[in-house]
C-alpha cells in the first residue's frame, strides 16, 4: 500500500525512493509485524482465553509436565496472521500476483486449521475435522494455486521478463535487454518443469503434472509443520529460519543480475515475496514472545497449517521445491518419524501378530522427551538443527 501511494511521489521527494528498494520494505514489514504481534498479543490471548474456557484439550502422553498445559488457549495463529497481514499489506507491491496467490493458500489453510481447532475446543476432544475432509480441501486449494503459478511462469517471454505487470527494479530493465541465458529458461520448459538441485540450466519436464507435484509439496509441508507443533516454541523458530532462507532465495531469483551470477533460474516478480516473508519473520518473532516456554498460547492448526502452506507455495513460486526438503529438513524428519512409526507398527503386527515401534513415541520430539530430555533441551537443540539445515539449503544456490 505504501509502495503504491509513495513511489509515484519519489520524483518530487527524493527520500521516497527508499520505498522502491526491496531491502528497505522488507525491513519495514518485519518491524511492523513484530510490533503488532508484541503490542496486541496479550489482548488477543486474553480474548481467546475468554472464548475458549478450558482451552485446547491436551492428549495424555504420559510425559512430564504435559498435562500442566491444560487450559492454555489455542488458535494463537491469529496473532501471526494479523501481524503478517498488516506488514504485508503496508509494505508490499499489491499489484504483484505472487503476493495474492501466497496469501490465498496461507489464509485458506489457516481457515481450515481454525475449523479444526474450533471443533476440538467446542467438543473438548482431540478429534477435530475429519482428516479426509481436511486433506481434500488442502489439495483443492493447492491445485488452484499451482495452476495459477504455472500460468505466471508461462508468461515469461524468451527475453526473460513477464508479460504481466510492470517492474521498477533495475534488474528487470536489464533482463528485458538481455539475451537468452542460463538464468532465463525457455518459457514452456520453465512453466511445467522442476529445477534439479546442483544442475544448471535444466528443468525436468512435468508438463501438466507440475500441478500435482506442487500440490504434494504444499500439502505435504503444511502437514509436516503441523506434526512439528507439539512443544512450546518448537515450530515457530524453524519456520522463521526457513522463511529467512526463502526470503533470500526469492530476492535472488527475482533479480536478473544475481540469478545470472549464481546460475539459478530467474523468476521475475518473485523478489516481492521477500517482503511478505519478512513480514512472516516479524510476525513469528512477535508470536514467539508469548509462545516461548512456558507458552501463554498455542498456535494450533490455525497457525501451523497456514505456515507450512505458505512455505510450500513460496517454494513452488520461486522454483526451489527440492531446496525446501533441505531447508525444512527438521519438519521432514518429524513427519517421516510418524510415517516410519505407523508403517513399522502395522507391518510387524501383520507379520508377527505383535506391533513393534522404532521410536519410543512419534513425532520425533516426543521420542527424546520419553528418553528423559526436558522440553527446553529438545526445543533449543531442534532450533539449532533447523538453523543448520537452512544454511545447508542456501549453500545449494552456489553448489551447482
Amino acid at each position: 500500500m505504501l509502495y503504491l501511494y509513495l513511489t509515484p511521489l519519489a520524483e518530487d521527494f527524493g527520500f521516497l525512493n527508499l520505498f522502491t528498494y526491496l531491502s528497505f520494505r522488507s525491513g519495514g514489514a518485519l518491524l511492523t509485524a513484530l510490533l503488532v504481534g508484541v503490542l496486541f498479543g496479550d489482548t488477543m490471548i486474553n480474548w481467546l482465553r475468554s472464548r475458549q474456557g478450558k482451552g485446547q484439550p491436551i492428549r495424555d502422553l504420559s510425559l512430564e509436565a504435559q498435562m500442566s498445559k491444560q487450559g492454555t488457549p489455542t488458535m494463537g495463529g491469529f496473532i501471526i496472521w494479523l501481524s503478517m497481514l498488516i506488514g504485508t499489506l503496508l509494505w508490499t507491491d499489491l499489484t504483484n500476483p505472487y503476493i495474492w496467490v501466497v496469501l490465498f493458500v496461507t489464509l485458506s489453510f489457516a481457515l481450515m486449521g481454525f475449523l479444526d481447532d474450533y471443533a476440538k475446543v467446542a467438543k473438548q476432544s482431540t478429534d477435530g475435522v475429519s482428516s479426509l475432509v481436511r486433506l481434500g480441501v488442502e489439495f483443492v486449494v493447492a491445485a488452484i494455486a499451482c495452476a495459477f503459478i504455472m500460468g505466471l511462469h508461462g508468461a515469461h517471454t524468451p527475453l526473460g521478463y513477464a508479460d504481466w505487470g510492470s517492474f521498477n527494479d533495475l534488474s528487470q530493465a536489464i533482463a528485458s535487454l538481455a539475451p537468452h541465458t542460463s538464468a532465463d529458461p525457455n518459457p514452456q520448459s520453465f512453466a511445467g518443469g522442476v529445477a534439479i538441485p546442483f544442475v544448471n540450466d535444466y528443468f525436468f519436464p512435468l508438463g501438466g503434472l507440475f500441478i500435482a507435484f506442487g500440490m504434494i509439496v504444499i500439502v505435504g509441508f503444511a502437514n509436516a509443520v503441523n506434526f512439528t507443533d507439539g512443544l512450546d516454541g518448537l515450530a515457530i523458530v524453524p519456520t522463521i529460519f526457513s522463511a529467512m532462507a526463502y526470503a533470500l532465495i526469492a530476492y535472488l531469483t527475482g533479480n536478473f543480475v544475481f540469478a545470472e551470477y549464481l546460475g539459478i533460474q530467474f523468476t521475475p516478480g518473485t523478489g516481492e515475496l521477500a517482503v511478505l516473508l519478512s513480514a512472516l519473520i516479524g510476525a513469528g518473532m512477535g508470536f514467539l514472545w508469548y509462545n516461548t516456554f512456558p507458552a501463554k498460547v498455542f498456535m494450533g492448526d490455525t497457525g501451523s497449517l497456514g505456515l507450512g502452506g505458505l512455505l510450500g507455495v513460496v517454494a513452488v513460486a520461486v522454483k526451489h521445491e527440492f531446496a525446501l526438503v533441505i531447508i525444512g529438513f527438521l519438519f521432514v524428519l518429524e513427519v517421516m518419524s510418524v510415517m516410519m512409526q505407523v508403517g513399522y507398527f502395522k507391518l510387524t503386527r501383520k507379520l508377527t501378530g505383535e506391533g513393534k515401534r522404532i521410536f519410543k513415541m512419534a513425532p520425533l520430539h516426543h521420542h527424546f522427551q520419553k528418553d528423559g530430555w526436558p522440553e527446553t533441551r529438545v526445543v533449543v537443540r531442534f532450533w539449532i538443527l533447523s538453523a543448520v539445515f537452512a544454511l545447508m539449503g542456501l549453500a545449494t544456490l552456489k553448489l551447482r
